[in-house]
């Protein structure tokens, strides 16, 4: 039996938060952290970067380096994977290719994360491929360098279906997306996603909405997808990105609480299960969202945190998870695409009156060279004036993202759109005006309310 403070299963974005949290902390805690494979605290977010040959050596995926990390003194155990929780025991069985072994421990952080969601059609063996561990990568790679594909499906039209879209039709791939929905990027209002249809369509893309797939098979050379309007794609290689749902078994066998509808693991701001000293953190978890309450929205940047809260909160020490709002961003083909807060339909759902404006507005002075226009809409309750969401779009070099991080900062604090219009924010012609294009926006939607 192998003894420790603090054992931590999973080590992806919120399990390394919450080891290098609790270090900072306490210089003499015990830490070991169970690793389902050998790559800690690699980017999942970078593998599409990878795929493209932007990212030249996969090495560089790594936030940290395996020596960086065990210069904090952290014990790892890579290839262990955690079978079973005795939380009563204060246990963890886990095995690797060396047998069984059993941890103890004071305090255990599960962040095991998400797995992607089944696509639920039969497929031939090695047809269907996912993309959410550095193995998945290899493994794509690994086709795409051997077999050269020409044709490739892709189903799903998220971020990591439309940054894969862009990375293999870099490589001379041609890529045939397949969207349940609408229209692409169902995460901001469907006008904004049109835009972005558009942009892979004039590089290539061909894009079939509102379409699910029905039948994969074997074809003389490939496969033979069939969708819902029964359009049929010849593919090369087919590439599921649908999402993802909770990797919550180990804790449920465990008796941990779940969330009846997505399985998420019910955590309170602590990060602290059911189950007692078991914390969780990341993709696994229900979040706490602070203009709808608790959701289930697997995030990086919200596994960062969540990991942060854990290392402490196991440490004794007070620390609370204040909520997110969603704030993402996606750039494909030049074209940034970003969204905090909620959308028209989600403002609607969670019981507000939204009223909507967009604008489209120069990014700086036009008198100055290279202005570009960035659309930005947004979401505001009728009756309290509060600013609910915002969306943008505009140029890589238009500070797109930037700008919805400073509504995202508004929103997290309840501000209304009035009093957004009275932000202190930089001015000089070469990167604004005066009354930046985020407050023009705001002002726009402040007449119609």
């Amino acid at each position: 039996m192998i003894t420790t403070d603090l054992l931590i299963i999973g080590g992806s974005d919120a399990g390394i938060s919450a080891a290098l949290r609790a270090r900072e902390l306490d210089d003499q805690v015990c830490i070991i952290l169970l690793l389902s494979d050998d790559f800690p605290n690699f980017s999942i977010c970078g593998i599409p970067y990878a795929l493209s040959g932007e990212v030249t050596d996969w090495h560089h995926l790594a936030h940290r380096t395996r020596r960086d990390l065990e210069a904090y003194h952290i014990a790892f155990h890579s290839n262990t994977v955690a079978d079973k929780i005795d939380s009563e025991a204060h246990q963890v069985l886990a095995h690797n290719s060396d047998g069984s072994q059993v941890f103890a421990y004071q305090k255990l952080l599960v962040a095991t994360g998400a797995r992607p969601k089944s696509l639920g059609v039969t497929a031939p063996t090695e047809a269907t491929h996912v993309l959410r561990t550095m193995a998945d990568f290899f493994a794509i790679e690994d086709l795409l360098t051997t077999n050269q594909p020409e044709r490739v499906a892709i189903v799903g039209a998220g971020y990591v279906g439309l940054e894969v879209t862009e990375a293999l039709t870099k490589r001379g791939i041609a890529v045939t997306m397949i969207q349940r929905g609408q229209e692409v990027l169902s995460t901001v209002d469907s006008a904004m996603g049109q835009k972005v249809h558009h942009v892979l369509s004039a590089h290539g893309v061909a894009v079939l909405t509102d379409q699910t797939v029905t039948e994969i098979k074997s074809a003389e050379k490939g496969y033979m997808v069939t969708t819902s309007a029964d359009e049929t794609i010849h593919a090369d290689l087919i590439l599921v990105v649908i999402g993802v749902v909770p990797n919550s078994q180990l804790l449920a066998q465990a008796g941990a609480q779940l969330d009846a509808a997505t399985r998420a693991v019910k955590v309170d701001d602590a990060m602290r299960t059911s189950l007692p000293d078991i914390y969780a953190a990341g993709d696994l978890v229900l979040t706490k969202h602070r203009l709808l309450g608790n959701t289930y929205l697997p995030l990086g940047t919200t596994a960062h945190k969540q990991g942060r809260i854990a290392g402490a909160t196991m440490l004794g020490r007070s620390a609370v998870f204040q909520g997110v709002l969603g704030s993402q961003v996606v750039t494909i083909f030049g074209l940034v695409t970003a969204r905090t807060g909620l959308t028209e339909a989600e403002a609607r759902t969670a019981g507000f009156d939204p009223v909507v404006s967009t604008s489209y507005v120069d990014d700086h002075k036009a008198y100055y060279p290279n202005a570009h226009q960035i659309t930005i809409r947004l979401i505001a309750d009728r009756q309290s004036g509060q600013l609910l969401g915002a969306q943008l779009m505009g140029q890589a070099t238009s500070e797109v993202a930037k700008r919805t991080d400073i509504f995202a900062t508004a929103i997290y604090h309840h501000m209304t759109v009035a009093e957004f219009s009275d932000l202190d924010l930089t001015y000089s012609p070469v990167v604004g005006s005066p009354w930046d294009a985020v407050q023009l926006a705001a002002q726009a939607l402040e007449r119609q309310l």
